[in-house]
């Protein structure tokens, strides 16, 4: 700021000026001049300082300003008894200028300390504990200043009451701060200048009226004090942070430190204390004072104590509502859904439904957890809005919302689930993206349930059921739980068997059209059970990509399917297929280094990139992200990208332009009616017409009879694969002519 450093070049100067005051002739004209000059430069740097830092509450500062000057008055005709008249009369009409400045400070004060009629009626607190502060302080004064003055015997009625009345207005200047610095107001540079000034006021009055009333010594040196105050009041005017004084926001909470305990104590203890003072406990105006001022002091720490109980409570219930809330949608969490279910369970029959939501990882991984988490938050509305007042929703973590229904049946719990799963037919909008998310829903009945928890536990597994078989929802039933422990009894089972070598690699011969010649194979998993004898891949692989095995089981059939073309290429020559291809999960494209994990089997093996090709599914791409950039890692090591399945993903023609692609595997559901006329044939003619026209290669997939080879050769295919020319073996028959190229 321009101005902010103002006010030191003022205290400093200020400072040094009452260091040079001292160097005057005592009782002369220029130290007089000097006195004054100080206090109306004080006054004059006050109303400067509204001026430079536009107050919103310029009023204060005005009267503030207007207390100094009349002060300065004051100053003005004391001197003029002491130096014109040779006389220092006490009191005099000097004394009715500087009490009269004093409701001009002290009606600042109050404006600066309320801070408005709404700070003052919340702010409780903080004037308890400026009450507390300004009775102990006023014992102290009563006890060592009002009393003693009062007690005087050579001091006339006049004189005892103005002797009296500067104290008591100093009293009631720090109180008043005490109520600024111990508000919920925090305090700044200017109000501790202001303190400061104030503490400077009170010593030099107190000073000058024991000293004055008892004794004859001259007081010169007390206007270091009056002069102090003179040039704290300015310095405190010229702080910027004046502009904010006594206006910080309250909260309603004021937080206890160990000062402010240390300051409160010390004020509460004050009362007994002075009756261990000898001539305090004696004097009989004294006791009365003590027990006057010990009262007050014990209502107002009880009022604070009550207060603080208060805000204990108000806290904790607070952090209990906290600790039973999401922080993000602002839903019970899991806490809360548990103890609301047990309630629920214990007096009726409620049905759960557990739900996740499908592709939230890749939204994360896409467009950032900022995008991710205003979806939630979104959905989480969605959710709220369909579901019966009674009803609670709740998020588990993560993507995993459930909802309790109260006492309904499993009727009524099935319309709950079908108006969420409506919820998600709309495209989400956030992050300036319309994004489609889809729903897993799982529900259960609390029927035959031995526990609140066996709820929960059944929904969970209905919702899985749900999300494998793709349906919108699934209701528990008994049947699932026993598939459930089949499945993790082979999931525990596919662990032994990786350990223990049962799996095996056959390969299905890819050929060229119409020769019928090896062009490459396709590498497929086996799982040789010791008991169970032959295990299809459609039992194993999804409960593999489940529990997560199948990243495990997946760089093995790679590093097993290279180290084979490898041997291959090394034994045949000529005769061994040119490529090997390798499926590859969604699962395995989203681990981090997986790239790594594919150089490293053909760094091994010793087989060249370009004749391995990784086989994706269009879902496992879809949504972009971590897999799509391990996709193009892959193709920048010179390995293939074949789409399997191609055409009955959800946006087929779409990954052409971003997929890194260099075959189509045209799916077996356009092979099985190639002969026939109609919509079949015209998507097949289609497909091969796009994969000509993009460069890339294309293979029918399914091809079980000539008919379809054949047929597939006229639409102008080049490549093909199916039982007709060859089923899934360990060894293929390579026969002897040479391998066709592939790409």
């Amino acid at each position: 700021m321009r101005f902010g450093g103002l006010w030191r070049w003022w205290l400093a100067v200020g400072v040094l000026s009452i260091g040079g005051y001292f160097l005057l002739p005592d009782h002369s004209l220029p130290r007089s001049i000097a006195y004054n000059l100080t206090g109306f430069i004080s006054s004059v740097l006050i109303l400067l300082a509204v001026r430079l830092h536009k107050p919103q509450r310029r009023n204060i500062w005005i009267w503030f300003a207007v207390g100094q000057l009349i002060w300065v008055v004051g100053d003005v005709v004391f001197d003029y008894y002491r130096l014109a008249l040779d006389e220092e009369p006490y009191p005099s009409l000097a004394d009715v200028f500087y009490l009269f400045a004093y409701p001009m400070m002290i009606f600042g004060l109050i404006l600066l300390v309320r801070g408005g009629q709404r700070l003052a009626r919340r702010d409780v607190a903080g004037l308890i504990d400026a009450g507390i502060v300004g009775t102990g302080l006023g014992l102290v004064f009563w006890v060592f200043v009002m009393e003693p003055i009062a007690a005087g015997t050579s001091a006339s009625l006049l004189e005892q009451a103005v002797s009296d009345a500067y104290p008591a207005m100093d009293a009631v200047m720090l109180a008043l701060l005490a109520r600024l610095f111990l508000g919920s107001a925090k305090p700044t540079m200017s109000s501790r200048l202001l303190g400061g000034a104030a503490l400077a006021l009170l010593a030099a009055d107190v000073a000058f009226s024991v000293i004055s009333l008892h004794t004859d010594y001259d007081v010169g040196f007390i206007d270091a004090g009056w002069l102090l105050s003179y040039v704290l009041w300015a310095a405190a005017a010229l702080h910027p942070s004046m502009r904010t004084t006594g206006e910080a926001p309250v909260t309603g909470t004021i937080h206890v430190g160990r000062r402010r305990l240390w300051l409160l104590g010390a004020c509460s203890l004050i009362a007994p204390a002075m009756l261990l003072v000898p001539d305090v406990a004696a004097n009989g105006r004294d006791r009365i004072a003590i027990a006057f001022s010990a009262g007050i002091l014990f209502l107002l720490v009880v009022l604070r104590m009550s207060g603080f109980v208060a805000e204990v409570q108000r806290q904790s219930g607070q952090l209990q509502e906290l600790a039973m809330r999401d922080d993000l949608t602002g839903l019970a969490n899991r806490r809360r859904f548990e103890e609301a279910l047990r309630a629920e369970f214990a007096t009726g029959l409620p049905q759960v439904a557990l739900f996740d939501l499908n592709g939230f990882k890749d939204v994360n991984d896409r467009f950032g957890h900022a995008v991710g988490d205003e979806l939630l938050t979104i959905v989480a509305s969605r959710i709220t809005s369909v579901l019966r007042p009674d009803a609670m929703v709740a998020r588990m973590g993560g993507d995993e919302f459930a909802v309790l229904i109260p006492n309904a049946s499993d009727r009524a719990g099935d319309a709950v689930v079908r108006r969420l799963a409506a919820t998600f037919h709309a495209p989400v909008h956030a992050g300036q993206q319309d994004l489609l998310v889809g729903a897993s829903i799982g529900i259960a009945g609390a029927e035959g349930a031995d526990g609140p928890m066996e709820v929960l536990r059944r929904a969970d597994v209905a919702m899985y059921e749900a999300k494998g078989t793709g349906k919108p929802f699934h209701r528990f039933t008994t049947e699932l739980d026993q598939h459930s422990t089949e499945q993790a009894r082979l999931g525990a089972e596919l662990r032994a068997a990786l350990d223990a070598d049962q799996f095996q690699l056959v390969y299905q011969p890819i050929v060229s059209l119409p020769t019928g010649s090896l062009a490459s194979v396709e590498a497929l998993v086996r799982w040789v059970h010791p008991e169970r004898g032959w295990v299809s891949p459609a039992e194993f692989v999804p409960v593999a990509e489940q529990n997560g095995l199948i990243v495990e089981l997946g760089a093995w059939i790679l590093r097993t399917a290279c180290t084979q073309a490898a041997d291959w290429r090394a034994r045949l020559g000529t005769r061994a297929p040119a490529r090997v291809n390798v499926n590859v999960s969604a699962r395995q494209l989203a681990e981090p280094g997986f790239a790594d994990v594919v150089s490293a089997a053909l760094a091994d093996s010793g087989l060249p990139p370009s004749c391995l090709v990784v086989e994706v599914t269009e879902t496992a791409v879809f949504e972009g992200g971590r897999a799509l950039e391990t996709l193009h890692e892959l193709h920048a090591l010179g390995v293939l990208v074949a789409l399997d399945d191609f055409g009955t993903g959800h946006s087929s023609l779409g990954l052409l332009q971003t997929v890194p692609v260099d075959v189509l595997k045209v799916d077996k559901s356009f092979v099985d009616n190639i002969t026939m006329a109609g919509r079949h044939a015209v998507i097949a003619t289609a497909l091969i017409n796009v994969s000509t026209g993009l460069g890339l290669t294309a293979v029918a997939e399914g091809v079980e009879t000539a008919e379809q080879a054949a047929e597939l050769h006229r639409l102008g295919y080049r490549l093909a694969q199916g039982y007709h020319f060859g089923k899934p073996v360990a060894e293929p028959d390579f026969g002897t002519a040479e391998v066709t190229a592939v790409v």
